[in-house]
Parts: structure tokens; sequence; C-alpha cells
């Protein structure tokens, strides 16, 4: 019995007509989230408008503002966590927000304030605490994700600003007379640790391991409505003396933790030696 070989069946190639455009599908347009951003925006007109207050004189009005953006720092992260609207453009807004409403900003109010008075001295105290924020926030970024989430190392530009700005809402609510001698050099002192805390190793808690869907004990509801009180009832007071421990908190744990010989969980991990080239699997 003998099989016929069938032949290749040829299918004509039809070339594309003149008049026919083929469209290429639309390119989908890459945007950036809106409610977060909107946050991060606010804090860096809150950071700008203390500034312009610094330069007419209101200096009530600069410090008020600084705290105005310190809200609005922490709730613009909160906000893209919440919303899973997290960005790698709202991180480096949010770092360039950062930099004017919690660097630049505290030490302009701080040197037109109080520290023009000292002279050469004066403007390098604002210089090393701008120095310093720029150099924590360029720290930070490049540590995140190697870090112990629960610790900032190093003084946060926030509350650095908050100490700085602290001090003066409290000078000017209380009316401190500027002019005495020792005044110029307790802003200078407060400046210059704040700037020095901000690059130090000292761990600091983030608060980041806090939720806020999580149950908590009463007894924490109870020191949150103290806290309201001690707070509406002299604001200056009380925030300078919160940041005021809160600065000297990441010290003490650091000596406590080196007393019982433990390591620092601020510092950043070192990345576990992979297996050399070629020879991994």
């Amino acid at each position: 019995m003998r099989f016929r070989r069938r032949k290749p069946r040829v299918v004509p190639i039809v070339a594309p007509r003149a008049d026919e455009v083929r469209v290429a599908p639309p390119a989908r347009r890459r945007g950036i989230y809106l409610l977060p951003n909107l946050f991060t925006t606010a804090a860096l007109f809150a950071g700008f408008f203390a500034i312009v207050q610094a330069m007419n004189k209101n200096f009530e009005w600069a410090a008020i503002a600084i705290f105005v953006a310190m809200v609005l720092d922490g709730m613009d992260g909160r906000v893209a966590r919440l919303t899973n609207t997290q960005s790698a453009f709202g991180e480096q807004y949010d770092s360039l927000s950062d930099m004017t409403s919690f660097g630049v900003a505290p030490a302009l109010v701080m040197y037109e304030w109080i520290l023009r008075d000292l002279g050469r001295w004066g403007w390098a105290a604002a210089f090393v605490y701008c120095a310093g924020a720029a150099l924590r926030l360029a720290r930070f970024n490049a540590n995140l994700g190697v870090v112990d989430k629960r610790f900032f190392q190093g003084l946060p530009s926030p509350a650095a600003a908050a100490l700085v700005a602290g001090f003066v809402w409290l000078a000017v609510d209380n009316k401190f007379t500027i002019k005495d001698a020792w005044m110029p050099w307790v802003a200078f002192v407060i400046t210059v640790y704040a700037g020095l805390s901000m690059v130090s190793s000292a761990p600091f808690y983030s608060g980041k391991s806090f939720h806020l869907a999580r149950s908590v004990p009463f007894w924490v509801m109870v020191v949150i409505v103290v806290l309201m009180f001690f707070v509406s009832s002299d604001p200056p007071i009380t925030l300078f003396l919160l940041f005021c421990c809160y600065a000297v908190s990441g010290y003490a744990y650091w000596a406590w933790r080196s007393f019982r010989g433990e390591a620092n969980p601020a510092r950043p991990v070192p990345a576990a030696p992979g297996p050399p080239p070629g020879k991994g699997g």
C-alpha cells in the first residue's frame, strides 16, 4: 500500500493596503498619587510660611507653622500606607519637603530671632543645624530597609525642628528678654545640640510599631487625655518640655543598653555575605 505525499499548502501573504494604518495602543500615562502628596505639599507650604514670617519678625507664627508642618509630615506617610499609595516619587518629595520645613526653616527662624546677635557664632550654629538635617535625611534614605524600624538612627529632623521652634515659641509667648547675655547662648546650645543629635547614632523610638487598629490598655487612653489637657492649657511650655524629654531619651536608652552590654538597635544591619560569584545556587 503506497501513501501519497501531500504537497505543502501555500498560504498567500496579503500585504496591508496603503490606506490601512495600524494604530498602536495608547501608552499608559504615569502619574502621581494625589492624596499623600497633598499633605506633603501642605507641610512644605508651612515650612515656607515659617521662613516668610521670620523675615517679617513674626516669630510666634513662624514657630507655630513649623509645628503644623510636623503634624502634616506625620500624616502623609500614614495616609500613603493606609491607602496603599506609596511611591518612589512620594519618598523623594517628602525628603525635599522635610529639608525645607525641618532643616532650613528652623535654622533661619532661630537665626533671625536671636542668633544674629552672636555674629559669626550665630550663623555657624544655624549652619550646623541645617547641615545636620541634610546629612540626617541623606543617611535615612541610604539606610532605608537595613535598620530596625522601631528606632531612628539619630534625632529625627521633625523632632529637632520642634525642639528649636519650641524654644522660640516658649520665649516669645512668655516674653523672655532676648537682650539678656545668657539667652543667645542658650539658643546657640539648643541649635547645635539639635543639629549634632540628628547625625548621631543614638536610637530614638520611631513609633512605627504603633498601629491605630491595634487594641491598647485602658491606661493609654488616660495618658492621652492627660497630655491633651496639658498641651491645651499651655502649648509652648508643654510641647517644649515633651520634645526636650524626647531629645535626651535616645542617649539615655543608648547608655542603658551599653551598660547591659547590648548592641545599638539603630545601627544598620550588614547584609549577610552571599556565595562567591558562579558558585551560588
